[in-house]
């Protein structure tokens, strides 16, 4: 009987623990100049989150929660203001348009598992003023798609680029395609900090500085009180760390990448999974693999088996699309994200794996559709 290995889907103290000195060394910097709120270490993050991303500008915000809504409110949504969003996504997207004062419309995915474009056509009316894309799982949809209908039928684009940092389409990053993007910086993100935190990106001026406003209780980037607003800020600590680690960003998707192409290699030849494309699968695309989230036959057997070999995985949302939270007022049937929901299971993806922990986990995978 061969050793069980621990391969967590996620381990969180690694997120400090792999760089303590020079975490540690950020919050003696910060502390020791009292530099807590809207200091100089958020201003050169933002400068080089919108220089990264290729943005004009950049908001740090206390989540990408928060940043869908400030977009969205930036935009203007009105009371019966329709969006259209893929339902194969965290429903917090959903909710932001609830919070701006708008309301959801979720459809079905397409072959990619991402929002799919004919659905969003069949669901415009004359109520619909937005789409939604979420460049999902570290892949960024069929923009031109989108931004045609967008711009054939004169509607917002908002993308929640939550899961999507340095992610492209067509050589052009997530969060530049619309009015403005939302970005997370939750620990497990590709890019974390060591809590929650967020950012907007956007190229247009004015949805920045309404932006800014609503994130920072009104104030105008002269710390001139416009209009009502709120608390979103990121935190000036979190700021520090996301400045220092940007500056691996590269490496670190280069590396996750790795990682998917030795799934892609170890089990693109079992018929009962159906994988995310491969790195270089298609030439428009150019994936960072936030998550790696399959389908499987007998799937909730095969998530026993893993966690009783000592490995993580992770049914993304609980199992639940956007639509099938009936409780908030959803009645529509969508078949093949309902089917998804049924088959997907998400892999240890980060950057604490070994190849042999990937190597393990293919092989146990193998085991239990070969047994």
């Amino acid at each position: 009987m061969s050793e069980i290995r621990n391969v967590p889907f996620f381990n969180y103290p690694r997120v400090f623990l792999d760089e303590e000195q020079q975490l540690t060394e950020i919050f003696h910097d910060v502390g020791s100049r009292g530099a807590f709120i809207l200091q100089k270490d958020l201003q050169e993050f933002e400068n080089d989150l919108a220089g990264y991303v290729g943005t004009k500008h950049a908001v740090g915000v206390a989540n990408a929660t928060d940043g869908l809504e400030l977009a969205w409110m930036a935009v203007g949504l009105r009371p019966g203001d329709e969006v259209i969003l893929c339902s194969h996504t965290m429903l917090a997207t959903a909710a932001s348009v609830v919070t701006a004062g708008g309301r959801p419309v979720p459809v079905e995915l397409g072959e990619d598992n991402l929002i799919d474009p004919q659905a969003v056509e069949a669901a415009i009316n004359p109520r619909t003023v937005g789409i939604m894309p979420t460049q999902l799982n570290g892949r960024t949809c069929n923009m031109d798609r989108i931004m045609g209908i967008a711009q054939k039928h004169g509607l917002f684009v908002v993308e929640d680029a939550a899961q999507a940092l340095g992610s492209r389409f067509k050589g052009k990053m997530a969060g530049t395609f619309g009015k403005a993007a939302a970005i997370s910086f939750f620990p497990a993100k590709v890019l974390g900090c060591l809590g929650d935190g967020g950012g907007v990106v956007t190229n247009d001026d004015a949805i920045f500085d309404r932006v800014y406003q609503l994130h920072d209780h009104g104030r105008d980037i002269n710390g001139e009180v416009r209009s009502w607003g709120r608390n979103s800020r990121l935190d000036n600590l979190q700021a520090a760390i996301l400045k220092y680690r940007l500056q691996s960003y590269s490496q670190v998707i280069e590396r996750r990448r790795e990682i998917a192409a030795m799934y892609q290699s170890l089990l693109g030849d079992l018929e009962e999974l159906k994988l995310p494309p491969a790195p270089n699968a298609n030439p428009d695309h150019f994936d960072v693999y936030q998550n790696y989230e399959l389908e499987a036959d007998r799937r909730d057997e095969l998530k026993e088996y893993l966690r009783q070999n000592g490995i993580g995985t992770l049914i993304q949302w609980g199992g639940k699309a956007v639509h099938q939270f009936e409780r908030l007022g959803f009645t529509c049937r969508l078949p093949k994200v309902e089917r998804f929901f049924e088959r997907c299971l998400m892999l240890p993806m980060n950057m604490f794996l070994y190849n042999t922990d990937v190597e393990y986990v293919c092989g146990k995978i193998r085991s239990f559709y070969r047994k």
